[in-house]
């Protein structure tokens, strides 16, 4: 066998000094584009340029890896490459271990500093004042839907969407012991507690449930109390030491978040792009009729329709919605002209490129 072997390794040996030498170069092409960027104080991320590249790859990847992971290889070879022109600040709903933080590396790739906040709304406060040039927050699951707190804050700040990732939620139930011997409680973030809650009524319907901040904030604090449970992603049980008592426990087996970025950085138009709006209509019959019809005058699709009450003592709402394409594509640009004359209340949230 080592006969056999050594050829081989001796092979992937020289390849590896190959690809070695490939990313220095790329490397070294990333600083001078660093170096252009100052002079011009162009943005250092430019999250359409990397899903170009992304896409790039999977289209062209001719096997046997597979595009998921060559996209993963290239998105930690972008990031790396960034940092050597700055490492970009990106804060999120902490503390170590949420998915929301699962979220950031996904878009960003490792070599990035992630700021852990304790709330949705400390995300926004951190993008908004520059100590963080980027954050994520989540904003829609595919069981329970809206992240309410996040659509209302999108619509106060002057923060834009910039990006969306999206990742498949997987939930355990988790102890410092491993077992639910002697606990009393069961605790995680109320979105993590509603997804979960068809496998408790079976599994341990008279145990109380705590909603807490954040699935991570519901690990550590089982870390440290034996008569507290988790529910949370094992790698926040990992990060807090805890034992798994039943992996998997999402009702939906296809439970998947929808995460928001979101800064100061307006993109460009790359390819696979999607707008996300605030509407209200005015007060009269038709008048949501009216204001959606420039959608499908235009041939814009429609992939996101949610609603959410104004607040302001009477019976009106906000509507938040998704439209597939750019805000300077065409047809795009053009019905949304129609639909900003239309609305009483009219905010582009930003326009971005879509999850891949």
């Amino acid at each position: 066998m080592t006969d056999k072997l050594k050829p081989l390794r001796e092979q992937i040996d020289a390849i590896d000094a190959q690809i070695l030498d490939l990313l220095n170069r790329r490397a070294r092409l990333a600083q001078e584009v660093g170096h252009v960027k100052a002079e011009t104080m162009a943005p250092v991320f430019r999250p359409e340029r990397e899903a170009q590249v992304l896409r790039g790859v999977a289209e062209r990847n001719p096997g046997p890896m597979g595009s998921g992971e060559l996209q993963t290889i290239f998105r930690e070879i972008m990031s790396a490459c960034r940092s050597l022109e700055k490492r970009v600040t990106v804060a999120y709903l902490g503390p170590v271990g949420t998915f929301t933080e699962q979220a950031v590396y996904k878009q960003f790739g490792s070599a990035v500093e992630a700021l852990p906040c304790a709330s949705i709304d400390e995300v926004f406060r951190a993008a908004e004042a520059g100590t963080a040039d980027f954050g994520v927050v989540p904003i829609e699951n595919s069981s329970e839907g809206a992240v309410n707190r996040t659509l209302d804050l999108l619509m106060q700040t002057s923060l834009i969407i910039s990006g969306e990732v999206a990742i498949d939620v997987h939930h355990s139930l988790m102890t410092k012991s491993g077992a639910m011997e002697g606990v009393g409680v069961i605790c995680a973030h109320s979105q993590a507690l509603a997804q979960c809650q068809a496998w408790l009524n079976v599994h341990y319907p008279n145990i109380e449930r705590r909603a807490v901040a954040s699935n991570a904030e519901a690990a550590r604090m089982a870390g440290l109390d034996p008569a507290m449970a988790a529910i949370a992603s094992e790698m926040a049980g990992r990060q807090y030491q805890l034992g798994v008592v039943q992996a998997h426990i999402q009702d939906d087996a296809h439970n998947r978040t929808r995460f928001a970025v979101i800064g100061h950085l307006q993109t460009t138009p790359s390819g696979a792009d999607q707008t996300s709006l605030v509407l209200a209509v005015p007060n009269k019959a038709g008048a949501m009729y009216q204001l959606l019809a420039p959608l499908a005058r235009h041939g814009v699709s429609m992939s996101r329709f949610e609603s959410r009450p104004a607040r302001l003592g009477s019976w009106e709402y906000y509507f938040y919605v998704d439209v597939v394409g750019h805000a300077r594509d065409g047809a795009v640009a053009l019905a949304l002209a129609e639909l900003k004359s239309n609305a009483a209340f009219f905010k582009v949230l930003g326009s971005y490129p879509v999850s891949l």
